[in-house]
C-alpha cells in the first residue's frame, strides 16, 4: 500500500491534516477521495486474499 502517496492525496488533495488521515476508515477515504468506487463491494476472494496477508493468529489458528 502506498501509504505516502495516500496520505500526499489526503494533505494536498483534500486539506486534511495528518491526524484527520490517520483517523479516517479506508472506506471514509476512498469515498471522500473519489477512490475504488468502480470496483465496487470487496467480494469473498479479495477478503479471503486480505486475510491471508494480516492474519489474526490466536493460538497458532486464525479466527474470523
Amino acid at each position: 500500500m502506498d501509504w505516502f502517496g495516500l496520505l500526499r492525496i489526503g494533505v494536498t488533495g483534500l486539506g486534511l491534516r495528518p491526524a484527520e488521515f490517520w483517523n479516517l476508515t479506508p472506506a471514509e477515504f476512498w469515498l471522500m477521495a473519489g477512490l475504488g468506487a468502480e470496483n465496487g463491494a470487496m467480494d469473498r476472494t479479495g477478503l479471503e486474499a486480505l486475510m491471508a496477508l494480516h492474519p489474526d493468529a490466536i493460538g497458532g489458528q486464525n479466527h474470523v
